[in-house]
Protein backbone atom coordinates (compact mmCIF):
# COMPACT_ATOMS: atom_id res chain seq x y z
CA UNK A 1 0.00 0.00 0.00
CA UNK A 2 1.23 3.57 -0.25
CA UNK A 3 1.92 5.57 2.12
CA UNK A 4 0.21 8.65 1.89
CA UNK A 5 1.69 11.41 4.01
CA UNK A 6 -0.65 14.35 3.22
CA UNK A 7 -4.78 13.62 1.93
CA UNK A 8 -6.27 16.55 0.65
CA UNK A 9 -10.44 16.61 0.51
CA UNK A 10 -12.67 18.62 -1.26
CA UNK A 11 -10.67 21.89 -0.23
CA UNK A 12 -12.24 25.38 -0.32
CA UNK A 13 -10.64 28.69 0.58
CA UNK A 14 -12.90 31.51 -0.19
CA UNK A 15 -11.65 35.28 0.21
CA UNK A 16 -14.61 37.99 1.17
CA UNK A 17 -14.28 40.48 -1.34
CA UNK A 18 -12.67 44.10 0.30
CA UNK A 19 -14.98 46.57 -0.58
CA UNK A 20 -15.59 50.42 0.64
CA UNK A 21 -17.62 51.17 3.76
CA UNK A 22 -20.98 52.13 1.37
CA UNK A 23 -20.68 48.82 -1.19
CA UNK A 24 -20.16 46.59 2.34
CA UNK A 25 -23.68 48.63 2.93
CA UNK A 26 -25.23 48.20 -0.02
CA UNK A 27 -24.21 44.67 -0.78
CA UNK A 28 -26.03 44.13 2.96
CA UNK A 29 -28.89 45.09 2.02
CA UNK A 30 -29.09 43.50 -0.68
CA UNK A 31 -28.14 40.19 1.23
CA UNK A 32 -25.23 39.43 -1.27
CA UNK A 33 -21.50 39.40 -0.42
CA UNK A 34 -18.64 38.21 -3.01
CA UNK A 35 -15.89 36.22 -2.35
CA UNK A 36 -12.80 35.63 -4.48
CA UNK A 37 -12.72 31.73 -4.98
CA UNK A 38 -9.77 31.58 -4.43
CA UNK A 39 -9.06 27.40 -4.21
CA UNK A 40 -12.40 25.87 -5.36
CA UNK A 41 -13.11 21.83 -4.13
CA UNK A 42 -9.85 19.86 -4.77
CA UNK A 43 -8.36 17.08 -3.95
CA UNK A 44 -5.28 14.84 -4.16
CA UNK A 45 -2.89 12.87 -2.11
CA UNK A 46 0.95 13.42 -1.58
CA UNK A 47 2.80 9.65 -1.39
CA UNK A 48 5.90 10.27 1.43
CA UNK A 49 9.10 10.74 -0.55
CA UNK A 50 7.67 12.46 -3.44
CA UNK A 51 7.47 15.50 -5.17
CA UNK A 52 4.81 16.37 -6.18
CA UNK A 53 4.03 19.70 -8.03
CA UNK A 54 1.36 22.05 -8.57
CA UNK A 55 1.76 24.03 -11.93
CA UNK A 56 -0.58 27.01 -13.38
CA UNK A 57 -0.80 30.68 -14.24
CA UNK A 58 -0.10 33.34 -11.50
CA UNK A 59 -3.53 33.49 -9.73
CA UNK A 60 -4.80 30.03 -10.26
CA UNK A 61 -4.39 29.36 -6.54
CA UNK A 62 -1.31 27.25 -5.82
CA UNK A 63 0.09 28.92 -3.63
CA UNK A 64 -3.33 29.62 -1.51
CA UNK A 65 -2.99 25.91 -1.80
CA UNK A 66 0.75 25.57 -0.33
CA UNK A 67 -0.58 27.57 2.64
CA UNK A 68 -3.75 26.02 3.50
CA UNK A 69 -2.09 22.41 3.63
CA UNK A 70 0.27 23.34 6.96
CA UNK A 71 -2.07 25.43 7.78
CA UNK A 72 -1.16 29.37 7.78
CA UNK A 73 -4.66 29.35 6.24
CA UNK A 74 -7.42 28.19 7.52
CA UNK A 75 -9.87 26.31 4.77
CA UNK A 76 -13.12 27.63 4.19
CA UNK A 77 -14.09 24.19 3.82
CA UNK A 78 -13.18 20.09 3.20
CA UNK A 79 -10.26 18.15 5.20
CA UNK A 80 -6.84 17.91 5.06
CA UNK A 81 -4.83 15.26 6.23
CA UNK A 82 -1.33 15.23 7.98
CA UNK A 83 -0.29 11.15 8.66
CA UNK A 84 -3.87 10.10 8.93
CA UNK A 85 -4.39 12.91 11.56
CA UNK A 86 -7.25 15.80 10.36
CA UNK A 87 -5.46 19.37 10.75
CA UNK A 88 -8.29 21.36 9.19
CA UNK A 89 -9.61 23.05 11.92
CA UNK A 90 -7.21 22.52 14.82
CA UNK A 91 -6.48 25.75 17.26
CA UNK A 92 -3.11 26.63 17.00
CA UNK A 93 -2.09 25.32 19.93
CA UNK A 94 -3.05 21.61 18.42
CA UNK A 95 -0.87 22.80 15.74
CA UNK A 96 2.08 23.07 17.29
CA UNK A 97 2.72 19.28 17.52
CA UNK A 98 2.62 19.48 13.42
CA UNK A 99 4.51 22.63 12.82
CA UNK A 100 7.93 20.63 13.44
CA UNK A 101 6.88 18.28 10.83
CA UNK A 102 5.78 20.28 7.85
CA UNK A 103 7.46 23.85 7.17
CA UNK A 104 7.24 25.97 3.78
CA UNK A 105 9.96 27.94 1.94
CA UNK A 106 8.58 31.07 0.78
CA UNK A 107 8.63 32.35 -2.72
CA UNK A 108 10.51 35.61 -1.99
CA UNK A 109 13.51 35.84 0.18
CA UNK A 110 13.98 39.21 0.40
CA UNK A 111 10.51 40.07 2.09
CA UNK A 112 10.80 36.19 4.36
CA UNK A 113 13.73 37.05 6.10
CA UNK A 114 13.70 39.36 9.03
CA UNK A 115 15.80 42.31 8.14
CA UNK A 116 16.42 43.02 11.60
CA UNK A 117 17.50 39.67 12.75
CA UNK A 118 20.83 37.91 11.81
CA UNK A 119 21.39 34.38 10.11
CA UNK A 120 21.65 32.82 12.87
CA UNK A 121 19.19 34.00 14.86
CA UNK A 122 17.15 33.44 12.08
CA UNK A 123 17.79 30.00 11.54
CA UNK A 124 17.66 29.09 15.14
CA UNK A 125 14.48 30.57 15.95
CA UNK A 126 12.38 27.53 15.32
CA UNK A 127 14.29 26.02 17.78
CA UNK A 128 14.01 28.38 20.32
CA UNK A 129 10.40 28.40 19.58
CA UNK A 130 9.50 24.51 20.15
CA UNK A 131 12.13 23.93 22.67
CA UNK A 132 14.09 21.71 20.87
CA UNK A 133 17.64 22.81 22.03
CA UNK A 134 19.42 25.68 24.44
CA UNK A 135 22.49 26.93 24.96
CA UNK A 136 25.29 26.04 22.97
CA UNK A 137 23.52 22.96 21.03
CA UNK A 138 21.55 25.76 19.60
CA UNK A 139 24.65 27.23 17.77
CA UNK A 140 26.19 24.16 16.62
CA UNK A 141 23.16 22.44 15.02
CA UNK A 142 22.62 26.16 13.28
CA UNK A 143 26.33 25.54 12.04
CA UNK A 144 26.06 22.05 10.70
CA UNK A 145 22.41 23.20 9.11
CA UNK A 146 24.17 26.36 6.92
CA UNK A 147 27.08 23.90 5.81
CA UNK A 148 24.74 21.92 4.78
CA UNK A 149 22.61 24.18 2.58
CA UNK A 150 25.90 25.35 0.97
CA UNK A 151 26.91 28.58 3.07
CA UNK A 152 30.41 27.76 3.81
CA UNK A 153 32.25 28.78 6.14
CA UNK A 154 29.12 28.84 8.02
CA UNK A 155 30.90 30.82 11.09
CA UNK A 156 30.92 33.80 8.27
CA UNK A 157 26.97 34.02 7.51
CA UNK A 158 26.47 32.99 10.93
CA UNK A 159 26.42 36.84 11.85
CA UNK A 160 25.37 38.59 8.80
CA UNK A 161 22.31 40.61 8.30
CA UNK A 162 19.85 39.80 5.08
CA UNK A 163 21.09 42.39 2.97
CA UNK A 164 24.46 41.62 3.18
CA UNK A 165 23.76 38.34 1.13
CA UNK A 166 23.13 37.93 -2.54
CA UNK A 167 19.13 36.10 -3.48
CA UNK A 168 20.85 32.54 -3.48
CA UNK A 169 22.38 33.03 -0.47
CA UNK A 170 18.95 34.62 1.20
CA UNK A 171 17.29 31.76 -0.11
CA UNK A 172 19.91 29.14 1.76
CA UNK A 173 18.88 30.47 4.46
CA UNK A 174 15.35 30.19 4.10
CA UNK A 175 15.79 26.79 3.27
CA UNK A 176 17.96 26.33 6.33
CA UNK A 177 15.52 27.83 8.58
CA UNK A 178 12.92 25.47 7.26
CA UNK A 179 15.07 22.24 7.60
CA UNK A 180 16.08 22.97 11.17
CA UNK A 181 13.30 21.32 13.07
CA UNK A 182 14.13 18.27 10.57
CA UNK A 183 10.55 18.12 9.36
CA UNK A 184 8.57 15.47 7.01
CA UNK A 185 7.09 17.71 4.50
CA UNK A 186 8.54 20.95 2.94
CA UNK A 187 5.54 23.39 0.92
CA UNK A 188 8.21 24.84 -1.39
CA UNK A 189 6.57 28.01 -3.04
CA UNK A 190 8.31 29.08 -6.08
CA UNK A 191 11.90 29.30 -4.49
CA UNK A 192 13.71 30.27 -7.70
CA UNK A 193 10.94 32.53 -9.18
CA UNK A 194 13.09 35.59 -7.74
CA UNK A 195 16.82 34.18 -8.91
CA UNK A 196 18.68 34.85 -11.38
CA UNK A 197 18.74 32.25 -14.13
CA UNK A 198 22.41 31.03 -13.04
CA UNK A 199 21.59 30.33 -9.40
CA UNK A 200 17.97 28.49 -10.04
CA UNK A 201 19.96 25.28 -11.16
CA UNK A 202 22.25 25.54 -8.10
CA UNK A 203 18.43 25.73 -5.50
CA UNK A 204 16.91 23.10 -7.26
CA UNK A 205 19.91 20.98 -7.34
CA UNK A 206 20.27 21.46 -3.39
CA UNK A 207 16.60 20.73 -2.75
CA UNK A 208 16.83 17.46 -4.62
CA UNK A 209 20.07 16.80 -2.26
CA UNK A 210 18.47 17.98 0.96
CA UNK A 211 15.42 15.65 0.02
CA UNK A 212 17.52 12.38 -0.46
CA UNK A 213 20.13 13.08 2.78
CA UNK A 214 16.53 13.87 5.05
CA UNK A 215 14.35 11.96 2.98
CA UNK A 216 12.08 14.88 2.47
CA UNK A 217 8.09 15.00 0.61
CA UNK A 218 7.94 18.11 -1.13
CA UNK A 219 4.66 20.19 -2.66
CA UNK A 220 6.63 22.03 -5.06
CA UNK A 221 4.49 25.03 -6.53
CA UNK A 222 5.89 26.81 -9.77
CA UNK A 223 4.63 28.29 -13.09
CA UNK A 224 7.38 26.52 -14.84
CA UNK A 225 6.57 23.22 -16.11
CA UNK A 226 10.50 22.57 -17.56
CA UNK A 227 11.21 22.87 -13.91
CA UNK A 228 8.35 20.65 -12.99
CA UNK A 229 9.55 17.81 -15.45
CA UNK A 230 12.80 18.23 -13.83
CA UNK A 231 12.42 18.05 -9.95
CA UNK A 232 8.60 16.48 -10.00
CA UNK A 233 7.60 13.08 -9.54
CA UNK A 234 3.81 13.89 -10.20
CA UNK A 235 1.88 17.11 -11.44
CA UNK A 236 -1.22 18.44 -10.50
CA UNK A 237 -2.35 21.77 -13.00
CA UNK A 238 -4.43 24.46 -11.69
CA UNK A 239 -6.58 27.19 -13.14
CA UNK A 240 -8.75 28.93 -11.77
CA UNK A 241 -9.13 27.11 -7.89
CA UNK A 242 -9.68 24.02 -9.89
CA UNK A 243 -7.18 20.75 -10.51
CA UNK A 244 -7.78 20.18 -13.79
CA UNK A 245 -5.11 17.42 -15.19
CA UNK A 246 -2.72 15.25 -12.27
CA UNK A 247 -0.53 12.23 -13.13
CA UNK A 248 3.19 11.21 -13.52
CA UNK A 249 5.27 14.20 -14.51
CA UNK A 250 6.05 12.32 -17.75
CA UNK A 251 2.91 11.57 -18.85
CA UNK A 252 1.55 14.91 -17.93
CA UNK A 253 3.74 16.40 -19.90
CA UNK A 254 4.33 14.27 -22.88
CA UNK A 255 1.18 13.25 -23.37
CA UNK A 256 -1.11 16.21 -22.07
CA UNK A 257 -5.18 15.29 -22.05
CA UNK A 258 -6.27 18.61 -20.92
CA UNK A 259 -6.41 21.80 -23.77
CA UNK A 260 -4.71 24.37 -20.98
CA UNK A 261 -2.28 21.81 -20.07
CA UNK A 262 -1.37 21.77 -23.83
CA UNK A 263 -1.12 25.14 -24.01
CA UNK A 264 0.85 25.45 -21.14
CA UNK A 265 3.67 22.79 -23.20
CA UNK A 266 3.30 24.37 -26.23
CA UNK A 267 4.97 27.93 -24.84
CA UNK A 268 7.79 26.13 -23.28
CA UNK A 269 10.62 27.49 -24.57
CA UNK A 270 13.12 24.89 -26.97
CA UNK A 271 16.70 24.96 -26.68
CA UNK A 272 16.75 24.91 -30.52
CA UNK A 273 15.41 27.58 -32.50
CA UNK A 274 14.37 25.20 -35.27
CA UNK A 275 12.35 23.63 -33.09
CA UNK A 276 10.52 26.17 -31.58
CA UNK A 277 9.52 27.66 -35.04
CA UNK A 278 8.20 24.27 -36.29
CA UNK A 279 6.27 23.23 -32.78
CA UNK A 280 2.86 25.02 -33.08
CA UNK A 281 2.16 28.03 -30.25
CA UNK A 282 -1.43 27.69 -28.83
CA UNK A 283 -2.66 30.82 -28.35
CA UNK A 284 -5.78 30.83 -25.85
CA UNK A 285 -8.75 33.65 -26.54
CA UNK A 286 -9.58 36.29 -24.39
CA UNK A 287 -8.56 36.48 -20.49
CA UNK A 288 -8.76 34.55 -17.35
CA UNK A 289 -12.16 34.62 -15.98
CA UNK A 290 -12.55 36.56 -12.54
CA UNK A 291 -11.88 34.61 -9.52
CA UNK A 292 -14.98 36.45 -8.40
CA UNK A 293 -17.63 34.86 -10.83
CA UNK A 294 -16.05 31.84 -12.41
CA UNK A 295 -17.91 30.87 -15.33
CA UNK A 296 -20.52 28.34 -15.25
CA UNK A 297 -20.04 24.68 -15.93
CA UNK A 298 -16.24 23.85 -17.32
CA UNK A 299 -13.97 26.96 -16.19
CA UNK A 300 -11.84 27.13 -18.88
CA UNK A 301 -14.44 26.80 -21.44
CA UNK A 302 -14.45 30.62 -22.16
CA UNK A 303 -11.04 29.86 -23.94
CA UNK A 304 -11.27 26.52 -24.28
CA UNK A 305 -10.71 26.12 -28.55
CA UNK A 306 -12.75 22.60 -28.27
CA UNK A 307 -15.42 23.48 -26.46
CA UNK A 308 -18.95 22.38 -26.64
CA UNK A 309 -22.03 23.56 -25.18
CA UNK A 310 -22.00 20.54 -22.72
CA UNK A 311 -18.87 22.43 -21.47
CA UNK A 312 -20.88 25.88 -21.07
CA UNK A 313 -22.94 24.15 -18.30
CA UNK A 314 -21.83 20.78 -16.85
CA UNK A 315 -18.80 21.27 -14.55
CA UNK A 316 -16.43 18.30 -15.61
CA UNK A 317 -15.23 15.91 -12.97
CA UNK A 318 -11.89 14.58 -12.66
CA UNK A 319 -11.94 11.18 -13.83
CA UNK A 320 -8.80 8.76 -13.99
CA UNK A 321 -8.15 7.89 -18.01
CA UNK A 322 -5.70 5.47 -17.78
CA UNK A 323 -3.19 4.29 -15.02
CA UNK A 324 -3.16 7.45 -12.81
CA UNK A 325 -3.76 9.68 -15.31
CA UNK A 326 -6.73 11.78 -14.23
CA UNK A 327 -8.57 14.52 -16.07
CA UNK A 328 -11.32 17.04 -15.89
CA UNK A 329 -12.48 17.42 -19.62
CA UNK A 330 -15.44 16.79 -21.39
CA UNK A 331 -13.40 16.76 -24.63
CA UNK A 332 -10.29 15.35 -23.31
CA UNK A 333 -6.89 15.43 -26.31
CA UNK A 334 -6.38 11.35 -26.87
CA UNK A 335 -4.07 9.77 -29.05
CA UNK A 336 -5.65 8.86 -32.12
Amino acid sequence: MKNILLEVRNLKKYFPVERSLIERFLASVKGKREFVHAVDDISFDIIGGETFCLVGESGCGKTTTGRLVVRLLKPTSGSILFEGNDISYLPEKKLRPYRRRMQIIFQDPYTSLNPRMRVGKIVSHPLEIHGVASGKEIKELVLEMLSKVGLSPPDYFYEKYPHELSGGQRQRVAIARALILKPKFIVADEPTSSLDVSIRSKILKLLLDLKREYNLTYLYITHDLATAYYICDRIAVMYLGKIVELGPADMVLEEPLHPYTNALISAIPLPDPKLSKSREKIKLKGEVPSPINPPPGCRFHPRCPYATSICKVEEPKLVRVSGEHYVACHNPLMKK
